[in-house]
C-alpha cells in the first residue's frame, strides 16, 4: 500500500519573536514495514540534520532573525507492508525503555489495572486484552486533555486521545517489567475526518517490538507510518519548539494521508 502524505504545522504569534528553535521529529526512515520513496521538509531556514538519543531523525530549525509567523510541511510518499513490524531495533537495549517518565508513571490504579489483565505465560493475548479493557474504561473524546496531562490524570479522568491512550499502556507495561515505547506517526483511514496525526505503542515481546495501538484496538500496524520512538510524547512528537518572546501563541496542524495505489 502506498500512502501520500501531507503535513503543516503553522505558528503565529501575537508580537515579534526574538528567536527560536524547533526540534523537528518529521523523517521516517526505512524498515521491513516502510520504505519511503520520497520524503521533503518545506522550511523557512537551512535546518541541521542528526540522529538524537533513540535513532529518530532531527532536524534543528533555528531563527535568529524576528518573526511573527512559522510555517513547516512535511510531504511523502511511503509503501507499507502488511503484518509486517518494524524490524529496525536500534542501537539502544529494550531495557532503556522500562524508564518511567512524569507523563507515563504507574499510580496505584493503573498498576491495580495492568495486574488484572495480565497473565505471564501468555504475554501478547493478555496485553491485547488490556488494551481492549483499556480503551473501553477510556474512551477516545478529542479536547479532553492536553499535552501535558500524565498517564494517572487521563486514567482517573477515564477519558483521551492517542497520546493519553499509549502514556497509560506505557505504564502499564512497564508497572509490569515489560520495556514499552511511544510511537509517534501517521495513520491512514477511509473515514476524511479521521485524525491523520496519531500515536501509538510498540512493547518488546519474544525478542522483538510489537506494535498496541490502543485507539483504533489494534496490534496490527497496516496503516500505520511510523516517525519516532521515545520514552513520552515529549521525546518523539513531531514539533517541539521553544522561543524568546512573541507572546500568545497560535498553532494550526493539519495532515493528510492518501492512498495511492487501491487493492484491486
Amino acid at each position: 500500500m502506498k500512502l501520500n502524505v501531507t503535513h503543516q504545522t503553522h505558528y503565529s504569534y501575537a508580537q515579534q519573536v526574538k528567536h527560536s528553535t524547533q526540534y523537528l521529529r518529521l523523517t521516517p526512515q526505512d524498515s521491513s514495514h516502510q520504505k519511503i520513496l520520497s520524503w521533503d521538509l518545506t522550511l523557512p531556514e537551512y535546518a541541521t540534520r542528526t540522529l538524537d538519543a533513540y535513532g529518530n531523525v532531527l532536524h534543528v530549525l533555528t531563527l535568529d532573525q524576528p518573526h511573527q509567523a512559522i510555517t513547516i510541511e512535511a510531504n511523502g510518499v511511503v509503501e507499507i507492508e502488511d503484518n509486517t513490524e518494524d524490524d529496525h531495533c536500534g542501537h539502544l537495549s529494550p531495557l532503556v525503555f522500562l524508564r518511567t517518565s512524569p507523563l507515563t508513571l504507574a499510580d496505584g490504579a493503573i498498576r491495580d489495572f495492568a495486574s488484572r489483565y495480565y497473565r505471564p505465560q501468555a504475554q501478547h493475548e493478555s496485553l491485547c486484552n488490556l488494551m481492549g479493557e483499556l480503551l473501553l474504561k477510556m474512551p477516545y473524546n478529542p479536547g479532553s486533555t492536553t499535552v501535558k496531562d500524565s498517564a494517572s490524570q487521563a486514567f482517573s479522568a477515564q477519558t483521551g486521545v492517542c497520546q493519553d491512550h499509549t502514556h497509560v499502556f506505557l505504564a502499564c507495561c512497564r508497572s509490569l517489567g515489560i520495556p514499552a515505547r511511544y510511537v509517534s506517526g501517521y495513520l491512514y483511514s477511509e473515514d476524511s475526518t479521521h485524525v491523520a496525526m496519531h500515536a501509538w505503542a510498540e512493547a518488546w515481546l519474544d525478542d522483538r517490538w510489537q506494535s498496541f495501538d490502543v485507539t483504533n484496538n489494534t496490534c496490527k500496524p497496516n496503516q500505520h507510518l511510523k516517525l519516532a520512538i521515545g520514552i513520552d510524547y515529549l521525546d518523539a512528537c513531531p514539533v517541539r519548539g521553544i522561543r524568546l518572546g512573541g507572546g500568545s501563541e497560535d498553532m494550526r496542524t493539519v495532515a493528510a494521508v492518501a492512498m495511492l495505489d487501491v487493492p484491486q
